[in-house]
């Protein structure tokens, strides 16, 4: 046993947890939940916890069905939402065969895979998330059939004893009482639309952040009387909800992001991570977009970038070189800006960081920076200057995956299928709901 675990046996006892709960994701980031009583812990430390996999979608077939989750004791953290009469704790886990390998099915696997490809290369990966989302009276539409949000104010909004204020203030003390430092929090521009920026992390604990930054939003609503939705686009008028993430790739403790007096203080190897994102970006953006909702987000025009494309500080384009801060090393970033809030983490910044490390180990060479309004451009100048667009629905967005070869490399060819087959069956079943937008439209005219 080893010190992570047995640290998290003396908090158990210490603290009198009643309950430790074990989580894992599904292959479309939907988190599962199993609680384990304190008696059990050290028994899954050494041997894991059998479950049946086929009924975790995106896992194993019915014949294939038994397999293991391991705890990860090094994210092990009081639930402070819980309360202290029975006190409760969560652990990741990590999903194993029973012969004790890794499960091709996980998606935290997945993303480990990549963060031992750039470990071999010499690179660890950092990542900043902007989490977006909207703050609503309830789940349930109001009488105009719209969402109610629980305020109409605006971006950076100061509002003396609002909701969402209130809100914002117990749910990043609550991040930061299990481990997540936050960076900072605002109210964005839509109705009810907050934001939450996490610090920095490596990248497998930054997915585990957003999978916990969920939870916690979604609690911390329900005791304000409120609902938190991470839905992309909830509201045709107001722009939807991202999840801007920030890139850097570190050898040792340098950035290796930063090159004095290069071109946006951008070194070769940042210029060829952008291009490897770039090149494959139409490729991946069925799993950083991967409901029939995002693409309502990615193409309502604004500042959502909808076309491949790069540049320092132009809102418009799909990845951007902050320089708030230019001749500081340690914060040489590049940000993917395409990425939706109700994404899997986990298989998102998989297929991101293995398509930036990708055109590393290829040398990609990256076209010159846009300093254009992308969105703001016709369609066919567009076209004249070369900006190729995302794609415009779930169904292309998977049919370029479906054609990809770096996608089964970077998912594996178990989750790639699974996801496939997931997503396909989603856009069956939009493609042929009757929409009131339809009925509206049509049922009086036609």
């Amino acid at each position: 046993m080893n010190q992570h675990q047995e640290n998290v046996l003396r908090t158990i006892e210490d603290n009198d947890v009643r309950f430790i709960r074990l989580w894992f994701t599904d292959v479309v980031g939907v988190l599962k939940s199993v609680a384990l009583a304190p008696a059990e812990v050290e028994a899954a430390f050494e041997e894991g916890l059998g479950f049946d996999g086929s009924s975790i979608d995106g896992y194993t077939r019915a014949q294939e069905s038994d397999m293991l989750l391991k705890p990860d004791a090094g994210t092990f953290q009081l639930l402070p939402w819980r309360g202290m009469d029975e006190p409760t704790a969560r652990m990741f886990c990590d999903v194993l065969t029973p012969d004790g390998e890794p499960s091709a099915a996980d998606p935290r696997h997945v993303l480990r895979k990549q963060v031992e490809r750039a470990a071999r290369m010499g690179f660890t990966c950092y990542t900043h998330p902007e989490v977006e989302f909207f703050l609503l009276r309830s789940d349930e539409l109001g009488p105009d059939g719209e969402p109610q949000p629980v305020d109409r104010a605006g971006y950076f909004d100061h509002v003396p004893g609002g909701v969402s204020q209130n809100f914002r203030r117990r749910a990043v003390t609550m991040l930061e009482a299990v481990g997540i430092p936050v960076e900072f929090s605002h109210h964005e521009n839509g109705p009810g639309q907050n934001e939450i920026d996490l610090r920095y992390a490596e990248i497998l604990e930054s997915a585990d952040n957003v999978m916990t930054l969920r939870t916690v939003i979604k609690e911390v609503a329900l005791m304000h009387n409120s609902y938190a939705t991470f839905m992309p686009k909830p509201f045709s008028q107001h722009a939807g909800s991202g999840m801007h993430t920030h890139f850097s790739l570190f050898e040792g403790d340098q950035n290796a992001f930063f090159e004095p007096g290069a071109e946006f203080q951008l070194s070769t190897i940042a210029r060829q991570f952008i291009a490897g994102i770039l090149k494959h970006a139409p490729e991946l953006t069925a799993v950083t977009n991967q409901f029939v909702n995002s693409y309502k987000r990615l193409w309502a025009g604004g500042e959502v970038p909808a076309y491949v494309s790069w540049g320092h500080n132009n809102r418009s384009a799909l990845m951007r070189v902050p320089l708030y801060k230019p001749n500081k090393r340690d914060s040489a970033r590049v940000e993917y800006r395409g990425i939706d809030s109700a994404t899997n983490p986990y298989l998102s910044y998989a297929v991101l960081l293995g398509a930036g490390l990708e055109g590393i180990e290829k040398g990609y060479e990256l076209a010159p920076a846009s300093t254009d309004d992308i969105g703001a451009l016709t369609n066919y100048e567009r076209r004249v200057m070369g900006y190729e667009p995302l794609p415009g629905t779930l169904h292309d967005a998977l049919r370029l995956m479906s054609e990809s070869e770096l996608m089964p490399e970077i998912l594996g060819e178990h989750v790639f299928s699974s996801f496939l087959r997931n997503k396909e069956a989603e856009w069956d079943d939009y493609r042929v709901n009757i929409s009131p937008f339809e009925l509206n439209r049509y049922l009086g005219v036609l």
